[in-house]
C-alpha cells in the first residue's frame, strides 16, 4: 500500500491537489450511481411548487408519490452498492497520469540494487530529485461529470428545468400541502393561515404586491390600492384589525375567510392570530394634474389659432380640454356691440395630447380656427383644464387675450366681416347690418373692384332685409353670416390685380418699415404679409395661366431668353431678404427687394399642354403611367371597400356624396359602383386613349366589372412598354422590369378578382402600385440621365415644366426629372395632431366593436400595434 503524502516527506507538496483529485473522484462516483435519484427529486419538487396535485384525484397522486417513493429507495439501494469510495493510491495514480514520466510512482518505488554503492545511490537520489521537483508541478484533475452515456435521454436535464419551472412560477410553500394527503393531514393544513395582496390601481402601472413577501412592519403603497385577503382554518383563529379604509357603518365581521377593502388613508393594517402580522400603511398620495400656457397664443396666416401648453401628472395625462368665454368687462360696448349679446355657450375643445410615449410630462400645441366664430377679435378668457386617471382635474390660470382670428386687410372686407360679426351677436343688429351694407354699395364703383363681389353684395342685402322684416330666424341669421363671410373672403383675396395690389402694398410697407427702423417683430410680421401675399399673387398667376393657356392671351410663345423660377427660388430670395434685415444691412435688403418687386411684375406663369407637337416621348409615356397608376390605385381602393361591404354590408352607403376618387384615381363625383364620368376619368385620357382604357372603364358592381377593369388597364400597360424610352440604359431596362412585374401583378389581380377573391385581388393590386411607382421612378432617371447628356435646352425647360405641374396619385406636386417628391409642407394648413388623435380614437372605437368582421378586427389591432 502507497504511503500517505503526510508520512512521505516527498509528497508533502500534493496534500492539496491530491485531496481536490480525490474530492472529484467522489463527485464523479456519487453522480453517476445516485443521478437517477436526483432526477425523480427534482422531478416531484417541481409537481409539488406547482400545485399539480391539487389538481388531481388524491388516489392518481397516492399512486404516484408511491411510485416515485419507490423508485427513489430502489435506485438509491442500487446505487449505494456500486459505489466505490476513491482510496489515497487511486487518487494518486490519476495524478499521476497527468504527470509526464509517472513522477509520483517514481518517488514511491525504493532502490532494488546497488544502494551500497555511493555512485549508484547518488545517481537515485538525483533521480528522486528531479521526480519530487515534477511532481510539485501536479495540478488537480478535473473530475469527469458527463453522464451521456448513462443518460441518452438527457432526462436529468428535463428535471432540471421542470424544477427551475417550479422555482421561477411556482411557490415553495406549496410544497407542504402534500401534508393534507396524510391521514390526519386535513386538519393540520386547515390551520389558521393566511394570503393576502395589495393591488395598487391598474393606472398607476405598479404591480401587485404579496403581503407574505413584505419584510418588515413598514409598507408603502399608492392611494386608492385594493387590499384582498384571505383567511384558512377555523374561523374566528384569525381577525383583521385596519384603519387604511376609513369605513364606517355596517362592515363585514373581522372573522370573515375573505376580505377585500380600499386603502384611502394612512393607519394600520394588522392580522390577528397564529402567525399573525402588523403593517403601518403609508399612502402616496395621486396628486392632481398640473397644466398651463407656455406662450401667448399665435396667429397664422389663415387665422388659426397655435396655442403652447405643458402638462403634467404623477401617473399620466388622460384628457384635457380648453373652455374659451367671452370677457363681457373687458369688452368695448360700442355700435354692433352695444346691444346685449343672444346667449351662445363656452367654446370648449379638447387638448391635444401625445399618440405615443410618456403622458407624464409633455409639451403640445393647441391648433383650432376660430376665424368664423362671433367672438373673433373680442376679449375672452382660455382655461385650460386636464384630467388623469383618477379623474382628478387641474386648471391652469385663466388667460385673459383676444380670440385669434383672421386679419382682413382690405378695408371692404374688413367692413363686410364687422358686420356679420355684428349679426351674429344678436338678431336685433339686423336693421343696423342692412343699413350699413347697403350705405357701402351706394357707390359701387368707388368702391368694388369686382362686378361680381357687387352683385353678390346685392343678393346678400335684399335677403337679409327680407327675412328681417317676416321675423329673422337663427338658421337664417346663419345661412346670411355664411354669405357675408364667403363675401370678405373674396373680397380679401380678389382676383390677379388685386393680389397684385396687395404684393405691392405688402412690399411697400416692407420697405417703408425697414427704412423708418421698425423693431425685429414688425419687420418679422411684415416679411410673413409679403410671403402670404406673394403665394397668393402666385396662385391668381396660375389659374390665370391654366385658362389662357401656355402662349397667353395675346397668342405669342415665350422667346429663348426667358427665365424658369419655382417657388422655391422665391422662398429662397425671400428669406435671403429677411437675413439680410437681421443683419442690419437694410441698403442691401431694399436692393433686393426692389428686384423681386420687378420679378413678380414681369412674371409668368406657363405649364406644358397635353398633346401637343413639342411633347416628347419621354413625357407622353410618364403621363401614361401616371394615368395607369391613378387607375390601379382607384381599383384597389373600391376593391377594398367591397371587401368591407360583403362582411359589413351598408357600411359605405352614403359616400357617394362629396367622394373623391371612390371608384379610381381622381374621380370626384362617381358613385359607389363607378357609374358616371367624374373628372378623374376626363383626366385620365392621355393621348391615344382607346375605349376601355383607364379613365374610360365603365362602371358596375361585383368583382366581374371590376376584373374587366383590372384586364383593360393591364392591356393598356402592355401598349405603354411597347413605346418606352430608355431602351439599352440600365435606368430603362429597371423600369422595363419593374412594368413586367407590374403586369404580372396585375394578372393576378384579375384572376383573384374573377374568382370572387378580394383579399387576394387587393394584395396583387398592391404590388402593382408598388412596381408602377418603381417603374416611373427608374424612367424618370433614364429621362434625367438623357436630358443631361444632350437635350435642347428647349426641351429641358419643356420637360421640366410638365412635370412640375404634374400631380402624383396622391395629388402632390411631383419632383423634376420625373422623380416623385415635393419640398412643400405636407401638413400645413390644418391641425394635423388633432386629426391624428380623431384618427386614433376612431381606430381604437371601431376595434372595441365585437360585431364587425373579424378580418376587419385584425386589421384595426395591426393597426394600433403600429402607431
Amino acid at each position: 500500500m502507497a504511503p500517505a503524502p503526510e508520512r512521505d516527506p516527498m509528497l508533502t507538496s500534493l496534500r492539496l491537489p491530491l485531496f481536490l483529485t480525490r474530492s472529484g473522484m467522489l463527485a464523479e462516483r456519487l453522480l453517476r450511481a445516485f443521478w437517477p435519484v436526483l432526477s425523480i427529486v427534482m422531478s416531484v419538487l417541481a409537481v409539488l411548487m406547482l400545485g399539480l396535485q391539487d389538481l388531481a384525484p388524491i388516489e392518481v397522486v397516492w399512486g404516484l408519490g408511491v411510485i416515485a417513493l419507490l423508485a427513489v429507495l430502489g435506485l438509491g439501494l442500487r446505487g449505494a452498492m456500486r459505489l466505490h469510495w476513491p482510496s489515497r493510491a487511486e487518487a494518486l495514480a490519476r495524478l499521476d497520469e497527468t504527470l509526464p514520466g509517472r513522477p509520483i510512482r517514481a518517488l514511491l518505488d525504493d532502490q532494488a540494487i546497488g544502494a551500497s554503492d555511493a555512485a549508484s545511490a547518488a545517481v537515485w537520489r538525483a533521480h528522486q530529485a528531479r521526480m519530487a521537483a515534477r511532481a510539485a508541478g501536479a495540478r488537480p484533475v478535473r473530475p469527469d461529470l458527463r453522464l451521456a452515456a448513462r443518460d441518452p435521454y438527457a432526462l436529468r436535464y428535463v428535471a432540471v428545468l421542470a424544477l427551475a419551472v417550479g422555482l421561477i412560477f411556482g411557490s415553495v410553500w406549496r410544497v407542504g400541502t402534500v401534508s393534507e394527503l396524510t391521514p390526519g393531514g386535513a386538519a393540520l393544513a386547515g390551520g389558521p393561515t393566511w394570503e393576502g395582496w395589495v393591488e395598487p390601481p391598474r393606472y398607476t402601472g405598479l404591480p401587485t404586491l404579496y403581503l407574505a413577501d413584505i419584510t418588515g412592519d413598514q409598507m408603502r403603497v399608492p392611494e386608492g390600492s385594493r387590499i384582498t385577503l384571505r383567511f384558512y382554518g377555523e374561523v374566528g383563529a384569525l381577525t383583521l384589525a385596519e384603519t387604511v379604509s376609513g369605513r364606517i357603518g355596517e362592515l363585514p365581521s373581522a372573522a370573515d375567510p375573505q376580505q377585500e377593502f380600499t386603502v384611502a388613508r394612512d393607519g394600520e393594517l394588522r392580522i390577528d392570530g397564529p402567525g399573525g402580522h402588523a403593517w403601518d400603511v403609508t399612502v402616496i398620495a395621486d396628486a392632481p394634474p398640473e397644466v398651463r400656457v407656455a406662450g401667448e397664443p399665435d396667429t397664422g396666416a389663415a387665422g388659426e389659432m397655435t396655442l403652447p401648453f405643458e402638462a403634467r401628472d404623477d401617473y399620466g395625462i388622460t384628457g384635457g380640454e380648453a373652455v374659451i368665454a367671452l370677457d363681457l368687462s373687458t369688452l368695448d360696448r360700442r355700435y354692433g356691440l352695444a346691444a346685449e349679446p343672444e346667449p351662445r355657450a363656452t367654446i370648449t375643445v379638447p387638448l391635444p395630447l401625445p399618440i405615443s410615449g410618456d403622458r407624464a410630462a409633455f409639451t403640445e400645441k393647441l391648433i383650432e380656427d376660430f376665424s368664423k366664430h362671433p367672438w373673433a377679435n373680442l376679449p375672452v378668457t382660455i382655461t385650460l383644464s386636464a384630467e388623469d386617471a383618477a379623474g382628478q382635474v387641474g386648471q391652469a390660470t385663466p388667460l385673459a387675450t383676444l380670440l385669434p382670428a383672421r386679419h382682413f386687410f382690405d378695408p371692404l372686407a374688413a367692413a363686410i366681416a364687422e358686420q356679420r360679426r355684428d349679426l351674429l351677436w344678436t338678431r336685433q343688429n339686423a336693421p343696423r347690418v342692412a343699413q350699413v351694407l347697403r350705405a357701402v354699395s351706394y357707390r359701387p364703383d368707388k368702391v368694388f373692384r369686382s362686378e361680381t363681389a357687387y352683385l353678390r353684395l346685392r343678393v346678400i342685402l335684399r335677403r337679409l332685409e327680407n327675412f328681417t322684416a317676416h321675423g329673422l330666424t337663427g338658421v337664417q341669421r346663419d345661412e346670411i353670416a355664411e354669405a357675408l363671410w364667403d363675401l370678405a373672403i373674396l373680397l380679401e383675396e380678389g382676383d390677379l390685380g388685386d393680389a397684385l395690389e396687395r404684393l405691392r402694398r405688402a412690399q411697400e410697407r416692407l420697405s417703408e418699415a425697414m427704412k423708418n427702423g421698425a423693431s425685429d417683430q414688425e419687420i418679422a410680421e411684415l416679411m410673413q404679409e409679403l410671403r402670404e401675399a406673394t403665394d397668393d399673387y402666385l396662385r391668381q398667376l396660375s389659374r390665370q395661366a391654366q385658362q389662357e393657356g401656355q402662349q397667353g392671351e395675346d397668342g405669342q410663345q415665350q422667346n429663348g431668353d426667358s427665365m424658369q423660377m419655382t417657388q422655391n427660388d422665391l422662398q429662397r430670395m425671400m428669406d435671403r431678404i429677411q437675413e439680410l434685415m437681421e443683419q442690419g444691412r437694410m441698403a442691401e435688403a431694399q436692393q433686393a427687394l426692389q428686384e423681386l418687386q420687378q420679378l413678380m411684375e414681369n412674371m409668368r406663369v406657363t405649364q406644358g399642354q397635353q398633346g401637343q407637337g413639342g411633347q416628347s416621348e419621354g413625357q407622353r409615356a410618364m403621363e401614361g403611367l401616371a394615368d395607369t397608376l391613378r387607375g390601379q390605385q382607384g381599383l384597389s381602393d373600391q376593391a377594398f371597400r367591397d371587401l368591407q361591404e360583403q362582411f359589413n354590408p351598408g357600411a359605405n352607403a352614403g359616400q357617394s356624396q362629396q367622394n373623391e376618387g371612390r371608384n379610381g384615381g381622381m374621380g370626384r363625383g362617381e358613385s359607389h359602383e363607378g357609374q358616371g364620368a367624374g373628372q378623374g376619368q376626363a383626366q385620365g385620357q392621355g393621348e391615344g386613349s382607346q375605349p376601355g382604357e383607364p379613365g374610360q372603364q365603365p362602371g358596375g358592381s361585383g368583382e366581374g366589372a371590376l376584373a374587366d377593369r383590372q384586364q383593360a388597364l393591364r392591356e393598356e400597360l402592355r401598349r405603354q412598354q411597347g413605346s418606352l424610352p430608355g431602351a439599352g440604359t440600365p435606368e430603362g431596362d429597371a423600369a422595363r422590369d419593374s412594368l413586367d412585374r407590374a403586369g404580372r401583378a396585375m394578372e393576378g389581380a384579375e384572376q383573384a378578382l374573377r374568382g370572387d377573391d378580394l383579399a387576394e385581388a387587393i394584395d396583387r393590386q398592391a404590388e402593382a402600385i408598388e412596381a408602377l411607382r418603381e417603374g416611373m421612378r427608374s424612367l424618370g432617371e433614364a429621362m434625367a440621365q438623357q436630358q443631361q447628356g444632350g437635350q435642347q435646352q428647349g426641351q429641358g425647360m419643356a420637360e421640366g415644366d410638365m412635370r412640375a405641374n404634374n400631380l402624383d396619385p396622391l395629388g402632390r406636386q411631383a419632383g423634376s426629372n420625373g422623380a416623385f417628391g415635393t419640398d412643400e409642407g405636407m401638413l400645413q394648413g390644418e391641425d394635423v395632431y388633432r386629426r391624428a388623435r380623431e384618427l386614433l380614437d376612431e381606430i381604437r372605437r371601431r376595434s372595441g366593436e365585437g360585431e364587425r368582421p373579424e378580418i376587419e378586427l385584425e386589421y384595426l389591432r395591426r393597426l394600433l400595434d403600429r402607431f
